[in-house]
């Protein structure tokens, strides 16, 4: 089952509509057109050809019987589109499309048109996804929740200061993202292997008028082997989905009735199970720990690909082609379903403070142990503390009346120091002032980024 199909109240990315046979054609076409005006440009083609075509380059004037049915006659995804293109245009117009060029300069180029909008698209996922983010920060920046590492109790942290970690990482993927533009979003056009032999000495001329048309940056060396800007796009959404992932996972975690700590939104008349009516599953955050994996997967095979034999060979760039295209599709419906989580995620701190509570106290050993290190040292300090935690989990007993009661510790500090120094909310360090920088921090960033 793919995410296509699953959690069908979830908000479209739109990102599926740029992979479609149609959307390809004409951003295939877009490239047509520019590549005539460069020429034009430059005296290799009529002028009013290239009018021509502009006019013509439209998906919808083209005959589609025709070419479905050249597509399967000839089995190549471009020269069905070029004879079609030819044939509607008036004049000898049509004897001039597609001049010079090879079928991968068109398609990549056009596919980079289509990754452009894809980008924006992901850049504005972002944006609400920061602003979800920092509004959540704000809120749960006070509640108190174990912190764990190795899935045991450490000392207490904060809901906020988790929702701090997130932000961080998800503002480096921004970064990311926008360091990535100015070597992705480039015009490949060099002829058949991308020696310009097809456009003689004017072919630095033609690639940089068809990038200037497209708003794109010409290759300096138009290869059809270099696939690293791709794979580059690929292992940089394979990273963001990781944390995505992540937190995904968290979000399931923390949804366990035993931990009870958070909520991802369940729709009024949402159905868990088929036969278990109680059931409220985290149906959002298993969609993104699954998307999270798909794309990670794909990872591999856009690095593969880019193990192209000689001047070029189909097929690394069609492995390339499909791991690009199940990345972003993955990663729009990724980002839609973390987006609602953020938004909509139902925090429960009185049940952040009860777990906090679930050692008796022996979540604070720290805080007993360097004040107890004030006058003992460290070491001993620790070695005392550690000797009443683990009577307290063999044999049983109150953390806070053990300490109490051993001479090391009554000789040094009251009852009630200990029993202020048990407070949790007490020992959770700068956790909500980095709740707050983050969630600002990400409202700055979010500014930056287009809806």
């Amino acid at each position: 089952m793919t995410l296509e199909t699953t959690s069908l109240r979830v908000r479209d990315s739109g990102v599926r509509a740029l992979f479609t046979q149609e959307a390809r054609w004409q951003a295939w076409l877009d490239v047509e057109v520019a590549l005539a005006f460069a020429e034009a440009d430059l005296g290799m083609i009529p002028a009013a050809a290239a009018q021509e075509i502009k006019s013509k380059a439209k998906v919808e004037l083209l005959d589609r019987d025709n070419l479905l049915e050249g597509l399967t006659r000839t089995g190549h995804q471009l020269v069905p589109l070029v004879w079609e293109l030819s044939r509607i245009c008036d004049g000898d117009a049509g004897n001039y499309v597609h001049w010079g060029a090879t079928t991968q300069n068109i398609v990549d180029t056009g596919d980079i048109l289509s990754l452009r909008e894809v980008h924006k698209i992901f850049l504005g996922q972002l944006k609400r996804l920061l602003n979800a983010m920092a509004a959540l920060a704000r809120v749960s920046a006070d509640y108190v929740l174990p912190g764990r590492t190795h899935g045991q109790h450490a000392v207490p942290a904060t809901f906020g200061y988790k929702v701090a970690v997130w932000i961080d990482e998800i503002t480096r993927h921004v970064e990311r993202l926008q360091q990535v533009e100015s070597r992705l979003f480039v015009a490949m056009l060099g002829g058949a292997a991308g020696t310009f032999a097809s456009f003689g000495a004017q072919g630095f001329e033609v690639q940089a008028g068809l990038a200037r048309y497209l708003d794109l940056t010409p290759m300096p060396v138009p290869s059809r082997t270099h696939g690293d800007h791709h794979a580059e796009y690929v292992c940089i959404l394979g990273l963001m989905a990781a944390t995505c992932g992540k937190i995904g996972h968290e979000s399931f975690t923390m949804m366990k009735q035993e931990f009870g700590e958070m909520e991802e939104p369940v729709p009024a008349g949402t159905v868990g199970s088929s036969t278990m009516p109680q059931k409220r599953n985290p149906i959002l955050a298993q969609d993104i720990m699954t998307a999270s994996a798909q794309i990670r997967a794909v990872v591999p095979l856009a690095l593969e690909a880019m193990m192209t034999e000689h001047e070029a060979n189909r097929a690394n760039a069609e492995m390339l082609r499909h791991a690009e295209k199940e990345a972003c599709s993955m990663m729009g419906d990724l980002l839609e379903r973390l987006i609602m989580i953020m938004e909509g995620a139902q925090l429960k701190p009185e049940r952040m403070r009860a777990n906090v509570d679930l050692s008796g106290g022996m979540i604070l050993g720290e805080a007993i142990m360097l004040k107890l290190g004030e006058a003992l040292g460290r070491q001993e300090a620790h070695d005392v503390v550690y000797d009443v935690a683990q009577a307290v989990a063999t044999e049983g007993g109150v953390f806070g009346d053990r300490l109490a009661a051993t001479p090391a510790v009554r000789e040094r500090l009251s009852e009630a120091q200990i029993q202020d120094l048990l407070d949790p909310a007490a020992y959770t360090g700068l956790c909500a002032q980095m709740a707050h920088i983050q969630a600002d921090r990400a409202d700055e960033i979010a500014a930056t980024l287009s809806a």
